[in-house]
This record gives structure tokens, sequence and C-alpha cells, in this order.
């Protein structure tokens, strides 16, 4: 069950991925991710924000420091336990869950805000999670999703080219190579299954989504230009990521939806 099979790799990876997670709190990186995302919020603290694919816990801690109310989920509990160590005191304020992304278990309108970073690629039925993602959304309430193009290069022979040209730079710059931190080759099996490496995004998110927002949809190609620090730039410039905003339908027409 290729389900099973990322939830081993992942769980591999928890204190690989964690470390970066904490390198990121530690170097003022999680200011500059809260500048970017405080844009799609309403200046109220009062927001219940759900997390999804929580992974080490960025988004949870970071969002829960700011004084939101946070539910973080994860399918993986090596995750999860990493995030609830990073939290630190700020665990407590944190309703951490195990939980598949594709199938999550709230009641409908339940969140203000979803949102997420670097999981919709790696599920196996993502047109499925974005329709649970937007079904826990309350009317009006806003989907963020940073995510990019990873492991296009195994189909795409420009892909590839530009793929070795990152990892000639990061060598030349000596750099930490990000990609070999990994498993590579059980990171690249899982790809090999999972649709999203094949599909060339964010024009399938728009498509998907455009039943859930409508018009309120929003491609933001450049946003890696603002989140990523130099090495992540270097490393991941043939794969550039991008945000997805999508303001969930309200059922009554007139009515204000969470915006900027």
């Amino acid at each position: 069950m290729l389900l099973s099979q990322i939830e081993q790799y992942w769980t591999g990876r928890a204190e690989g991925y964690s470390e970066v997670n904490r390198h990121e709190l530690a170097t003022g990186q999680d200011q500059v991710w809260f500048r970017e995302i405080q844009k799609h919020l309403l200046k109220e603290k009062k927001l219940k924000i759900l997390d999804v694919g929580t992974g080490p816990g960025f988004f949870a801690i970071l969002l829960a420091g700011q004084g939101y109310d946070v539910t973080a989920v994860d399918y993986t509990e090596a995750m999860l336990h990493q995030a609830k160590q990073n939290a630190g005191a700020l665990a407590a304020r944190i309703r951490f869950q195990q939980m598949d992304a594709q199938n999550l278990e709230f009641p409908d309108g339940t969140f203000d805000v979803v949102i997420s970073r670097n999981l919709t690629w790696n599920l196996e039925n993502p047109e499925k999670a974005y329709a649970e993602w937007m079904r826990v959304l309350k009317e009006g309430g806003k989907l963020l999703n940073f995510d990019a193009n990873w492991y296009h290069h195994l189909f795409d022979e420009e892909k590839r080219r530009r793929y070795e040209e990152d990892r000639e730079k990061v060598e030349a710059l000596r750099m930490e190579d990000h990609y070999t931190c990994t498993d590579i080759d059980a990171m690249e099996e899982i790809a090999r299954q999972v649709p999203m490496s094949r599909t060339m995004r964010p024009a399938w998110d728009m498509q998907v989504l455009k039943a859930y927002a409508g018009d309120q949809l929003q491609a933001d190609e450049q946003v890696w230009k603002r989140v990523w620090d130099r090495t992540e730039q270097v490393n991941y410039a043939s794969t550039p990521m991008f945000l997805i905003s999508a303001v969930k339908r309200r059922a009554a027409k007139g009515q204000m939806a969470i915006s900027a």
C-alpha cells in the first residue's frame, strides 16, 4: 500500500526533517514566513487554523506563538513526536492529532484557515485532499497551500537538466545539498507512484479549486523569492515554490470573505 510506504519513508526522515524546522525557528526564518502568511489573515487572533501535514510542526509552532488557535495533523506518528518536542511550552496550546490529510476527521466548516506546506505533491489522491480541506473550512475561510513541482525532473528531460545544474551549483558554492540528506532512491520510488510528480502545477491546482472558490483563487509563483533563504534558493532553483490561496465560496452573496 502506497500510503504505508510513504509513512515508512517519513518516519525515517522525521529526525532529519525536524532539524531543518529547528533551523528555521532558530534563525529568524520563521518570522519571514509569518510576514508572508499574515498578508492573508484577518488581523485578529481568534482564527481557528488547521495545519495539514504539520511534519515537525513548523507552521503550528509559528502560528500558535502568534496567538492563533491551532490544530495540527500528520499521518506519521514520528513527525508528531518531533513536532511536540519542537513546540516546547507551546505544545500545550496546539492540538496535535494523527490523521490522513485525505480523510480528515473534523466536521464541515470547522476552521477559518487551512494551511499546508510541501504536502500535496506527496499524496496518493490530492484531489480528494483538496475536497476535504475545503469541506472543513468555514464559508469565507481561506486555504493557503505552499508547494512545488517536486520530483517533476523524473519525468521531464529539461527539468532533469536544470535539477543537475542545481546540484552542480550547490557543490561549486560549497553549500549543503538538501537532496543528499535524503534517501534519494526511496523518495524517487515514491515520487514515481504519486500523481503530482507528473503534473505541471499550479495550473492543475487552480483547475481543481475553481469549483470551491470561483474567482477567489490565486497562484503566487514568486513566493519562493520571499520565503526561501539563499541556500534553499540555490538548492531548489529548478523547482520554485508557489502559493495557492483560495477562499471558500459563501452560500449567501454580499458577505465578506477572509482576505488580506
